[in-house]
Parts: structure tokens; sequence; C-alpha cells
């Protein structure tokens, strides 16, 4: 327990950089929700939204926090039966927006039913100001992020098309608090971070249960390549494998809008995807 508080103390200072029933019930999956086809990206390719070319969306708005009408996530499903794993995708400092959504259809095209959680009860922010005062909000009670992700977990666990595999990965905030998740969460079987707030204790680490994967740029400050470097070498003192990396010549940002400078973000971006897919695939399947 000193643990834990230890680690959500931690993430909680950091902001600036609705319980869930405890009972899962099976979800029949034929609930003539909307279907995405699976077309896994071919080899040289990247998911379409993160290039700028997210179609129209093709999942469904979820209430999955019981007796919570605000906290609206989505969800994407493959065509088929199943059973699938799952992902929790975490959204960045400005909310639960359609760049995310598009993400959670194309991970639904790779076959992962896949849940955007939604961290601040239906808002989104709108410049720096907002977003921060968003996430202040948000990790005030890191208790209830935990809650809203075991939330999420439980939805996805509990469908009939889902095979019990489920990761969660996260992009800035969304990046640590999902390290956070896979700290103090219900147990769950992979983390992915792009460019999230990292911690540097073995002790704390030593909690996690499966590899880490890790995306961070060479330019970027929050989190500084030594920190990045700090956080290896706490993983490997707490013995948890891990597959990170820091990208040169990109900043902070870089894989969910390569279309923004794809010159420079292009091949990093790639290759952060190859070992994302790779990574999911011994994790989840």
């Amino acid at each position: 327990m000193q643990r834990a508080h230890k680690l959500l103390a931690l993430l909680a200072a950091t902001a600036m950089s609705c319980t869930p029933s405890d009972e899962a019930q099976t979800v029949d999956a034929d609930l003539g929700e909307p279907r995405v086809a699976q077309m896994p990206t071919e080899a040289g390719d990247m998911p379409p939204a993160i290039v700028g070319n997210g179609g129209p969306l093709q999942g469904s708005d979820v209430h999955y926090i019981d007796g919570d009408g605000q906290t609206t996530g989505y969800i994407a499903v493959p065509e088929g039966d199943g059973p699938f794993p799952a992902l929790v995708i975490i959204h960045e400092w400005n909310g639960l927006v359609d760049r995310v959504r598009e993400v959670a259809d194309d991970f639904a095209a790779e076959g992962y039913v896949t849940l955007a959680a939604d961290l601040y009860g239906g808002q989104v922010g709108n410049d720096a100001e907002e977003n921060i005062a968003l996430m202040n909000a948000a990790t005030e009670d890191m208790s209830s992020v935990v809650s809203n992700l075991n939330a999420a977990v439980r939805l996805l666990r509990a469908r009939s098309d889902v095979s019990g595999s489920v990761g969660a990965m996260g992009w800035c905030f969304g990046g640590g608090i999902a390290l956070s998740f896979g700290l103090d969460g219900d147990d769950h079987e992979a983390t992915a971070i792009f460019y999230g707030r990292l911690v540097d204790d073995p002790e704390v680490l030593a909690s996690m249960d499966h590899e880490v994967y890790g995306t961070f740029a060479s330019l970027d400050s929050g989190p500084a390549p030594e920190q990045v470097q700090a956080f290896e070498t706490a993983l490997r003192a707490a013995g948890i494998p891990n597959d990170l990396h820091i990208y040169d010549a990109v900043n902070h940002g870089f894989w969910l809008r390569i279309d923004q400078d794809v010159e420079a973000r292009a091949a990093a971006g790639l290759d952060a995807w190859q070992r994302l897919k790779a990574y999911l695939s011994r994790t989840l399947r």
C-alpha cells in the first residue's frame, strides 16, 4: 500500500507536464453495434489515423462506468466472431478527440477490440489553459483515474468476443497514466507508453508483471532522453522486460501526428509502429 500511495502522489504532482461496479456481467457481443473490417497494415504502412488519413468514425460511444452518464468512451470492434485481444487507449492532455477515436478504429482493423477511455467526463480542452485545468481535475484523485480504467478493462473482459487479454496504451498525459495503471490497476497484460511521465524507482516498478513498451523522442524535454534512460535502468533493476527506444530528430507528440511533419517523422513513426505491432502480438495474442 505504501508503494501505491507513493506512485499516486508522484503522478498527481505531475499533472502540469464514478467508481464502477465490482461485478462484471458477460456482455453478448452481437448487439448490432458497428464493426470495423479487419485490414491489418502491411509492411511499410502505418495506420491511417496517425498520418492524417483517418476516415469516418466506425465505432460507437459507450458509457462504461456504472451510474456515470458523462464519462463517454468510444469502442471499435473488429468484424468476425473472435475472440479478439483488447486494448484500452488513453488520450492526451486535451481529452478524447476524434484523432484518438480514429486510432481506435485502426486498432480494430488490426484485430483488437479497442476502447478509447475518457478521463475528463466528456470534456475536451481547446487550448493549453483548458488542457491543464482538465489534467489537474482528473489527477486530483488518482484512485478515480485507476478506477475509471479498471471499469474499461472489466467491460472489455466481459464481452463474449474478447479473449481475456487486455493491454493499455497512451500518449503524453495518457502515457504516464498507462504506466500508473500498469502498476496500480487491475491485472492486464501489456503497457505501451508514448512519451509519458516516467518512474525511476525500481521498488515502485517491481509491481509491474509484464513487459513494457516505450517510444520517446530525442528532442523532447518531458520526458528528456536522460529520464528515459533512468526509467530503463530502473526497469532492468526491477527485472521488468522492456522494449524502449528514443528516436532521433523528432520531438514530443510526433507519433500520433506524423502528418504534421512527414519528412522528419515518417521513418521514426513507422519503426515505432512495427515495434508496437510486434509487442502487442507477443503480449496479447
